[in-house]
């Protein structure tokens, strides 16, 4: 696993020892001895982990972490405290400053390689949302992200599973009031219901009598519904080598019981952080997947899905010797309709046309803005003669019911004119379907308006 690596610290010693054991495993290294040079190289290099001291002159680490997480275009890379600090206290200080984790000097080298590869693994896994995300944004990704989510503030949903009363007890008055906790005694049940139910975060308790709670982790990995949610293990003293495996496992943290409030609290905090973060990235990501293949304006799908789905549709009726029709609308006069009543009425008019023509079409039926005031409907499965009816049918009610227009309760009395055609057998293409619908949706503009024309030649 490749990743760079910023080590922060004011002791050339301290620097250098990191330095080797990571080189050592083949990270890419980079050094800083002050909280501004850290700051700067985060924000002009590509970095995976920060490991960073915290006592430090001018700046310290929790201060230089807060920045770094405050910052947009920073606040994604894992930050790794090292420090000699050791009481709760120092650990709650620096999560609350956005800190991922802590690891106390003299550093433990399987602890630093197993923390720091967890962590490159999901900042891997933030780096390609981030990607997605702001290749398929017209708005830079620091400005998407910038903004506060709608959710920011709302208790999350959280599940513990664990055998022990008391332990449960003990964590139920802790998460009072700081989430919505869930509580299940059996693993089984445990893992079912965590797959049926959104969790933010998962607490796997290591105290099981007769069950492997690694391999429950596992399990909640393996699965598409639970793999991106946080889990944290929460382990008894002496328990380091099941957290270590834990990590390598894909867990997200741990805590070692006695368990400290504060602390749970701001890990979880931290957890559930992370997950709304790459959530959004993920929702940004399909929402504007879904805007390239929308019509904005009528809802319907647009003519790039048209162009990429009717082949697929054309190329199963060919292979399984079923009908396939096409017809295409327009609009009568439509230009009329913008004069009249500007653009605004215009608007109004396609989208409820595009209501209208919805509510009449199949839902295996592809309906799309084929641009302008023109409309393709694509019907599976539907030989000529019942594409005719459907057309007619959908031209009827168009110019049975006034059109409203604007906000003053004007009507407009629309009409259109439909093209239909239909797979024929032999060597037929798709742009000669397109193309004979488009003839008889001239011939019926050209004979009067108003009108259905089906070709099938």
């Amino acid at each position: 696993m490749t990743a760079r690596i910023l080590v922060v610290d004011d002791v050339p010693a301290n620097v250098k020892l990191l330095e080797v054991r990571l080189l050592a495993e083949y990270f890419d290294v980079l050094t800083a001895s002050s909280g501004p040079d850290a700051i700067e190289t985060c924000e002009n290099g590509k970095v995976d982990v920060v490991l960073l001291d915290v006592m430090m002159p001018d700046m310290d680490g929790f201060e230089v972490c807060r920045r770094l997480k405050s910052d947009p275009a920073t606040s994604h890379i894992p930050v790794v405290m090292v420090t000699a600090l050791d009481q709760i206290t120092d650990r709650v200080r620096g999560l609350e400053a956005g800190a991922d984790d802590f690891l106390t000097k003299p550093v433990n080298d399987l602890q630093l390689m197993t923390r720091v590869k967890s962590l490159v693994r999901l900042k891997m896994l933030t780096d390609e949302l981030r990607l997605r995300a702001s290749t398929t944004q017209n708005i830079g990704i620091e400005e998407l992200l910038s903004r506060s989510l709608a959710d920011e503030d709302s208790l999350p949903k959280v599940l513990l599973i664990d055998e022990r009363q008391s332990s449960t007890e003990r964590i139920q008055k802790v998460l009072r009031n700081k989430a919505a906790l869930d509580t299940v005694k059996d693993p089984h049940a445990g893992f079912f219901q965590a797959a049926e139910t959104p969790y933010e975060c998962i607490l796997v308790s290591t105290d099981f009598t007769d069950f492997d709670p690694l391999r429950l982790c596992s399990q909640l990995r393996s699965l598409d519904r639970t793999r991106f949610v946080p889990i944290m293990l929460l382990a008894d003293p002496g328990e380091e080598d099941r957290v270590i495996r834990g990590l390598e496992l894909g867990i997200n943290d741990y805590l070692t019981r006695p368990i400290d409030p504060h602390e749970l609290t701001a890990r979880l905090r931290t957890q559930v952080r992370r997950k709304r973060y790459n959530d959004q990235l993920r929702a940004s990501v399909t929402q504007t997947i879904e805007m390239a293949v929308t019509d904005g304006l009528t809802g319907l799908h647009n003519r790039r899905y048209l162009d990429s789905h009717l082949q697929t549709l054309f190329d199963r009726a060919v292979a399984r010797r079923r009908p396939l029709s096409l017809m295409i609308t327009d609009l009568d006069r439509f230009k009329a309709i913008n004069d009249t009543y500007g653009h605004d009425g215009g608007d109004d008019v396609l989208r409820e046309f595009a209501h209208r023509l919805r509510k009449n079409v199949r839902g295996i039926d592809l309906a799309c803005r084929f641009g302008g005031e023109e409309f393709v409907v694509v019907m599976p499965d539907t030989e000529g003669a019942v594409a005719e009816k459907v057309a007619e049918r959908i031209r009827a009610e168009i110019a049975r019911s006034p059109f409203a227009v604007g906000r003053e309760g004007k009507t407009a009395e629309i009409t259109i004119s439909v093209g239909v055609s239909c797979l024929l057998k032999g060597a037929d293409t798709v742009n000669d379907l397109i193309k004979r619908a488009d003839i008889a949706l001239y011939e019926a503009k050209n004979s009067g308006r108003n009108r259905v024309v089906a070709k099938a030649a």
